[in-house]
Formats: C-alpha cells, structure tokens, sequence
C-alpha cells in the first residue's frame, strides 16, 4: 500500500511539474513567434517558427546589409522614376534627386521608406530584378533556406514569404555589422536632400525610428518593424542587458500587441535562462598524432560556446572529440582538425565548436626520406624501362634489314 502511494505521489508532482513547466512558456498573440540568443543562436522560445509568413518591411533588414556590403556610405544614389512611384511607405523622393547611400539606409530602416528601397537595389545591382537575387543568395549563405524574396521593400506578393527563425538569422547576422546597429537603434535623424524641389513642399529630412521599443524596453538596441494588410503588424526586436543579447520575432501580430509580444519574449529570455560557457576560445582539448607528422596536433577550441540553461536548473552536459580522419601532415596553424561535440545526457545536441591547430605541424623526417626514396626508386625504374626499350629497337635494326623492317 505505501508503495502504491509513493508512486501516485511521484505521478502527481510530475504532473504539476509539468504544468508548472508550460505556464511559464510566454504567451503571444502575433500567429507566429521566435526567441533566439544573437551570440550562439540557440532558440529559447519558438511558435510557428517555421511557417511561411509574409515579413512586410522587416525585409529591409536583408535589403540594407546587402547594400552595407556592396557599397560605400558616402557614395551618391540618384533616384529614378521608378522609385518615386513605389506604393507604401516612403519620403517623397523626387526623380533625379541625389542622396547618400548613408542617408538612404536611416530612410529605409527608420522612416521605412519604399522608395529609398527601390532607389538602394537600383544603385547596387542596376535593378530590382538583381537586387532580389543578391537577396535570395545571401538569405541561403546565412542559413535562412526557406525564404523567397521578390523585391527590396516587402510589398505583398505570392513568391515573397519567410519565417520567424529564417529572419531572426538574417537580425543575427545584421547585428553583426556595426553600422547597421548603429542605425537601427537610432531614435530620429536628420538626413540632407539638397537636391529636392521645394517648390512641393518641405521634403522630409527628420526621420523618426518606427520601434517604440527604442525608448519604452530596458536594453532595446534595434531592429525594424513591419506592416501590410497581409501580413499584419510584424517586428523583429533586439535587446542587450549586461553580455546577453537577445532577438525576438513576432509575425502577423495586431496592433500595438507586437510590442507587448515582444516584452514578453525577452523578459523571458533574460529572466527564465542562464548562459553558461562551457569552453573557452583557445583552450587545450586533446592532442594526437597525424600520419606523416613530425609532432602530435594540440587541438584547441576555435571560438568560445555558451548555452542557455534554464535558470535554477544545474548545467549538466557531455562532450565529445571528434577527429577528421582523413588528416596528413603537414597541418597549418589555426587549420580545423576536428569539433567538440557537446550533448544532453539524454543525447540531444547542444552544439559544437571547431577544433583548430594550435601551431603548424611538419611533415617527419621518415616521411621525407620515405618520399624521397619513392621518387628516387620511380624515377630509376623509368630510367631503366627507356633504356630496355632504346636496346630493344637498336638490336631490331641489326636484326633485320631495312627491307624487312
């Protein structure tokens, strides 16, 4: 009997742990949702995160780090008709008006101006038509494969969709650049269009950043918000408090939800997780020898890695080394021997790290004279085989005369 109750009691604490568990999953009203750390990438929270959606203007994310990496900031865009005549949101830019590429993107990224868009593909790839391929191209480089892009703006169309973890990558990888954070997280700027008409009226040069997170979230750095009837009310957020950074991203939202959607992502990041590092940049792991090494290979770690665990709980993890098996001396310093695998108890993989060389590692003497003797031998066995054949057709010419030959 008192084993009976034991086990009904150990039934019920799991069941309450259990739902303990799932209400303290946060809760988001946007269709669909993603949590990830922008330094290891790990997902602390996900919601649909791999249905198609419709990203609205958190497509000029991807379409201002391609102009950052194509051009410089302070090279002159001229705008064409083409881009005057963009639907949505945008500045007013006027046909043959000339700007920086540096005031285009504060246009694009905080005013979400359309046309800014269309002028940016135009002066990078010649026409929009190209620009979406160098979008398309460098989604997939960045690991963001189940996305379609069609234009640089994100005005509805069929062809042009993403999800929530495809672009919480692409943020990753823009928070990267330096001046693309600087621009995200600026709240208004003053951009310079000497060349307006103003005969129509004041152009807009104070550009006002569309993220209310900028002034109302502790630690909000970034990124872009979205819109369209389509796709509904969109964000991709960014938030830094201590070493931690965090990206959330709310697709299809209503209203000012997508803000308190995005609160509620990252105060559970920053407050149900723990990162720990679980090995350092630069640290010895293991050391082996390699055929024809003249020394053994000191493997050490390439970068550092964190994990998020949840708070309260004690890390526990495995790892394990694994060597590429088709290694040869010689090996380069810093060249990549391997990774160290780092696993749950119950075999779910947490991620890995490149084991590097920590110097380089020449070849043996033994190899070298090996080598060497092999050449040596080939080579006389060639000397030797011509030689056959030079005797063998001389002793033919003395044999027979030239009319039997």
């Amino acid at each position: 009997m008192r084993r009976l109750w034991t086990t009904l009691f150990c039934c019920l604490l799991l069941l309450f742990s259990q739902a303990a568990q799932a209400a303290l999953q946060p809760q988001t009203l946007g269709e669909a949702a993603l949590l990830m750390d922008a330094r290891n990438g790990q997902v602390l929270y996900q919601k649909n995160a791999s249905s198609p959606m419709y990203p609205a203007s958190t497509t000029k994310i991807l379409t201002a780090i391609i102009a950052l990496e194509h051009s410089r900031l302070d090279e002159v865009v001229t705008v064409s008709r083409e881009a005057t005549r963009v639907e949505g949101s945008a500045i007013g830019l006027q046909e043959g008006e000339r700007l920086t590429m540096e005031d285009l993107l504060y246009a694009l990224l905080l005013a979400s101006a359309n046309d800014a868009a269309v002028a940016i593909a135009e002066h990078v790839a010649g026409s929009v038509p190209a620009f979406t391929a160098l979008m398309n191209e460098k989604a997939r480089s960045i690991g963001a494969r189940a996305s379609s892009f069609q234009n640089p703006s994100g005005l509805p169309d069929p062809q042009h969709y993403t999800t929530a973890h495809d672009l919480a990558l692409i943020a990753r990888y823009a928070m990267q650049n330096p001046t693309f954070r600087t621009i995200v997280s600026t709240r208004l700027k003053q951009i310079r269009r000497p060349d307006a008409d103003r005969s129509k009226g004041p152009p807009q040069e104070h550009l006002w950043n569309h993220n209310r997170l900028l002034s109302r979230y502790e630690g909000a750095i970034g990124v872009k918000t979205g819109y369209t009837v389509e796709a509904g009310q969109c964000l991709v957020a960014a938030a830094r408090r201590d070493d931690r950074e965090l990206i959330a991203v709310i697709l299809n939202s209503q209203g000012a939800a997508i803000y308190s959607d995005a609160r509620t992502l990252l105060d559970y990041g920053f407050s149900a997780f723990k990162p720990v590092q679980l090995v350092e940049k630069g640290e010895k792991i293991s050391s082996f020898s390699v055929p024809g090494g003249a020394e053994e290979v000191e493997a050490i770690t390439g970068n550092s890695f964190y994990f998020n665990f949840p708070a309260g709980e004690k890390p526990s993890f495995e790892q394990k080394i694994v060597v590429y098996q088709d290694l040869r001396a010689p090996l380069a310093t810093g060249q990549k021997v391997g990774e160290l695998v780092f696993t749950r108890a119950g075999g779910k993989e947490l991620g890995r790290v490149d084991l590097v060389s920590a110097r380089a590692v020449g070849t043996s003497v033994t190899r070298r004279w090996s080598t060497w003797f092999l050449g040596a031998v080939v080579f006389l066995v060639a000397l030797r085989l011509k030689a056959m054949m030079v005797r063998r057709r001389r002793w033919r010419r003395l044999r027979y005369p030239p009319y039997l030959r």
